[in-house]
């Protein structure tokens, strides 16, 4: 199906080609746990050729699971002034602490990912997670997507149809003439197996004037260089480069298993015991249960030997512990999480390091270098959201958790001591214990002298923008937004 939006693209739009998409699906089977050209293997006995499967420890997944646990957590702080109240309402309707978590994850699993907002048929605002396979780009510059095509599948009258949504900018030389400085929205319908464009459905407009002079869309990639296509905007999965380890740690994780498995304890049993007696009924019954593989019957050249032999090999569990950790060590360095991420334990899994990282460590260099690109996506997309809902633009900030760097008590305590030391207003202090802005910290001060916790002499902020910065968000906006 992709080929078939590609070429009808490539065909309507003039795109150029892009050896990225070539890749997605070997990133989602790696994704997925289970690559049939590695996971599947042939073993010739002497007699057949017998199919095995090998064992996975689902690095891919739990790679990129992690990442965006450290980037798009629960613990983000979305500020937005007198707007967040109404935000968050939207935001909550259409379920982003999950679904934005989960799109950075297969984000970082194919490369690429997207927010689409658009206002629904109830007039409500609603935000679409986009997957890599469903993204094409139309036009870029600098590496930045200004026109896209997200595609999805429908089924209409009982046949396939792939749905285009197509974000363009106006065309000034069109039938009608067009803004060349804003957005419009196409919807177009394809046939799914042939790539024909059909007439779009009755309730379905054509063309839409979004109104608005930015993109309804956000891309979202690590930030990590596209090695297979230098001039594509699509990004690579975080461990494009890395296949090479995740081959390593199944293999020597198959092996591991393999060895409990081939070293079970057995009992050769003599053939005079092992056959056959006969029951009181006329039934005759074997001595030992043939479904038991703890026991086997000796071979005829030792039909003699009338003894139970006992086979108990030896498992060479430490050697292939060390070899899983050392792979591990080699995909964690590779995927930008540093040496020591990931710790293989004793229950054969791989558990994650709690402990809190360094500033100086690859992973918290990484992890800000991608937050970067995070925090972009996420503005912008709230900057879309706002003017979907008031017709105008509010301002936004985005504070990632950064417990892993240092412990949230800890935070608290320094503050404490500076505060009590005069070395630190209270002010400065709440705003980096709740990750806020002066405006709100002078609310929270302002709150805690009511309570009679504190004095108002005792409130210590200079002059700065404080409740009064959101203006130009309109202070009727609450009122606006629950219109």
């Amino acid at each position: 199906m992709s080929n078939v939006i590609r070429d009808y693209l490539k065909k309507e739009f003039h795109t150029a080609s892009d050896e990225t998409y070539g890749h997605i699906d070997e990133w989602l089977e790696w994704y997925q746990g289970d690559v049939g050209k590695f996971h599947v293997y042939s073993v010739y006995n002497g007699v057949s050729v017998t199919k095995h499967r090998r064992y996975s420890m689902g690095m891919a997944k739990k790679v990129c699971e992690d990442w965006a646990n450290l980037l798009l957590s629960e613990k983000v702080s979305i500020k937005a002034g007198r707007y967040e109240k109404r935000l968050e309402e939207i935001l909550e309707r259409n379920n982003f602490r999950v679904r934005g978590n989960q799109l950075v994850e297969l984000a970082f699993a194919l490369g690429t990912g997207a927010f689409v907002e658009y206002r629904g048929a109830d007039g409500g605002i609603i935000i679409d997670y986009v997957r890599a396979d469903m993204i094409y780009p139309l036009s870029w510059d600098n590496g930045d997507v200004t026109e896209c095509a997200f595609a999805s599948t429908r089924v209409v009258d009982g046949k396939e149809r792939v749905y285009l949504q197509i974000h363009r900018l106006g065309k000034e030389d069109g039938e009608p003439v067009e803004d060349p400085h804003q957005y419009y929205i196409e919807n177009r319908y394809l046939d799914a197996k042939s790539g024909k464009e059909l007439d779009v459905p009755d309730e379905v407009e054509p063309v839409v004037d979004s109104g608005y002079e930015r993109a309804l869309f956000q891309i979202l990639t690590p930030n990590i260089c596209n090695n297979i296509d230098l001039d594509s905007p699509l990004g690579v999965s975080v461990y494009a480069n890395s296949i090479p380890q995740l081959k390593g740690c199944d293999l020597i994780y198959d092996s591991y298993v393999n060895e409990f498995v081939l070293g079970r304890k057995r009992v050769l049993v003599p053939i005079s015991m092992a056959k056959k007696m006969m029951q009181e009924d006329g039934v005759q019954m074997p001595a030992f249960d043939p479904n038991d593989t703890v026991f086997y019957q000796m071979p005829g050249d030792r039909q003699s030997d009338f003894k139970l032999t006992e086979v108990d090999m030896s498992i060479r569990a430490q050697e292939h512990e060390l070899g899983i950790q050392r792979s591990l060590d080699l995909l964690s360095l590779k995927t930008g999480m540093g040496t020591g991420r990931y710790q293989f334990d004793a229950s054969g899994g791989a558990k994650t390091a709690t402990e809190v990282i360094s500033d100086k460590s690859d992973l918290y260099q990484n992890r800000q270098r991608n937050a970067i690109l995070v925090r972009k996506a996420v503005v912008a997309m709230i900057r879309a959201v706002s003017f979907l809902d008031l017709g105008r633009e509010v301002k936004a900030t985005v504070d990632f958790d950064d417990s892993i760097i240092e412990d949230t008590n800890t935070t608290i305590d320094r503050n404490i001591k500076l505060v009590d030391a005069g070395l630190r207003s209270k002010l400065t202090a709440i705003m980096e214990i709740n990750k806020c802005s002066e405006g709100d910290a002078k609310e929270e001060l302002e709150r805690i002298a009511s309570d009679g916790q504190i004095t108002g002499q005792d409130i210590d902020w200079t002059k700065g923008e404080g409740p009064e910065e959101d203006a130009e968000n309109n202070p009727e906006a609450d009122e606006e937004g629950s219109q």
